[in-house]
């Protein structure tokens, strides 16, 4: 499997790593609280506390600016607090650097930490605090301060499409818009005969929210929404929500959504991508055998990823399959297949899986004693381990199977097994990343991908 032609290649950092996990745990050694909290998370969640900063607060001064620089950070231009400068890594996952004068600090010292969570509310209540919360409920950003010690902050953030750093104040009527607004997407019509019809309808539905609510807020909306239609129908996903919910936390130590397309409504599943502020990242092709290809794309206000996969031939993979419109064929390869027993992710399939930043080895064992296996791993280095819970089985329609056979598609034996048992249809992934690399393994998506076919997919182990 290649990269293909827009060549972005995403590269390791360990040295700003080790900077970011040293700074982290000077502040965590002042900060009992923290500490515990990191255990708790680690006990409870099986994730690290490093995959939920949103950033942290260094004091001021010409030799931390340069260190930051030399490690790949650049300036942020951002609203922030008066005198603040942010300094982000654009070729990597790490959280971001406000730098802040201060007189009672050397350059360089942990001034404050801030996790995102997803309600803060939720978050203090679970530990027990009492405190402010600044800004509007529902609004694109809120903190509250946690714990204080010894002139350290440590708070706790909610971003809903919004890069900077004030708490933000609406106006009265803002959070009954917002929830109007994820009301219509959640209650969205799903099933349709005609996908294209469907699609296009829910492109209309998308430009409707970027208009009232804007882009950035509009695609946080969406991706709660098409989280929560996924998690009702996942069983490994309700068994992590359960276990991040004990702590307050939710689901923002998301990696990437997947999307599945049918080849005649790719192209319309990218715009409606595009419209929420997704912008292209690399493409992958797995070559002539595999059949499928995927573009990736990227919300940068809002920090999500998205595989967006499609099935492709081998003459289709050097034009622009993002946005012309796919030729129909007859060939269904594994994307298709399952679009074809299940339906559009977009619709009323839902999503295939969303990728959650765990500690891998950690995870595995903590999610088995919920009764929730491990595939075998489809990545496994240093920088990037992989793996997919078993998937949820999913009934599929006999008329499903009835074109699907008729059509050559499956065998006889194969829609007696789908009819009694079901085919996969989504997983949870538990994902670890390191040294802040920011991509994927397209030889190991390969590897997955061929396992996960739905008409080889009983074989698997």
């Amino acid at each position: 499997m290649e990269l293909e032609r827009e060549e972005i290649r995403w590269l390791r950092h360990p040295e700003a790593e080790a900077f970011v996990a040293d700074r982290l745990s000077r502040f965590v050694a002042h900060m009992p609280p923290v500490r515990a909290l990191g255990a708790k998370m680690a006990a409870r969640t099986n994730s690290r506390l490093m995959d939920w900063l949103d950033y942290l607060v260094l004091a001021d001064g010409d030799v931390i600016v340069g260190r930051l620089v030399d490690l790949g950070f650049e300036p942020a231009d951002v609203p922030a607090e008066p005198g603040d400068s942010v300094y982000v890594h654009p070729g990597a996952i790490f959280s971001r650097f406000v730098l802040r004068k201060s007189s009672a600090a050397a350059p360089g010292d942990v001034i404050a930490v801030a996790i995102h969570v997803e309600d803060v509310g939720a978050f203090l209540m679970a530990h027990h605090v009492a405190t402010p919360i600044e800004g509007t409920p529902l609004s694109p950003y809120r903190r509250a301060r946690v714990w204080q010690s010894g002139g350290r902050v440590f708070s706790a953030v909610e971003r809903r499409g919004y890069r900077g750093f004030l708490p933000q104040q609406t106006r009265r009527e803002y959070p009954q818009r917002y929830l109007l607004a994820f009301e219509r997407w959640a209650t969205r019509p799903r099933r349709f005969d005609d996908v294209r019809q469907g699609m296009e309808q829910t492109l209309a539905l998308t430009r409707s929210l970027v208009s009232d609510l804007g882009v950035d807020t509009a695609a946080w909306i969406v991706a709660a929404a098409e989280r929560s239609h996924w998690q009702r129908r996942n069983r490994a996903a309700q068994a992590q929500a359960s276990r991040q919910g004990e702590l307050g936390l939710g689901w923002t130590n998301h990696d990437h959504y997947a999307f599945r397309s049918s080849r005649e409504v790719f192209y319309l599943l990218v715009q409606i991508l595009e419209t929420l502020g997704f912008q292209a990242r690399e493409r992958f092709y797995a070559g002539a055998e595999a059949g499928w290809g995927a573009q990736v794309m990227e919300q940068p206000a809002c920090g999500l990823a998205v595989f967006a996969d499609v099935d492709l031939a081998p003459d289709e993979v050097d034009g622009d399959f993002a946005h012309q419109p796919l030729a129909p064929r007859d060939e269904l390869g594994t994307v298709g297949l399952w679009c074809a027993l299940h339906g559009e992710s977009m619709l009323s399939a839902g999503l295939h899986h969303l990728a959650c930043r765990l500690d891998f080895d950690a995870a595995s064992v903590g999610l088995a004693g919920w009764n929730v296996r491990m595939m075998r791993s489809f990545s496994d280095f240093p920088h990037l381990r992989q793996a997919f819970t078993r998937g949820e089985r999913w009934d599929v329609p006999w008329e499903r199977l009835e074109r699907l056979a008729a059509s050559g598609h499956i065998d006889a034996a194969q829609r007696e097994r789908f009819a009694t048992e079901g085919a996969v249809g989504s997983h949870l992934e538990n994902i670890q990343r390191g040294e802040g690399f920011k991509g994927f393994n397209p030889h190991t998506v390969s590897d997955i991908m061929r396992r996960i076919d739905p008409r080889v997919e009983f074989r698997t182990a």
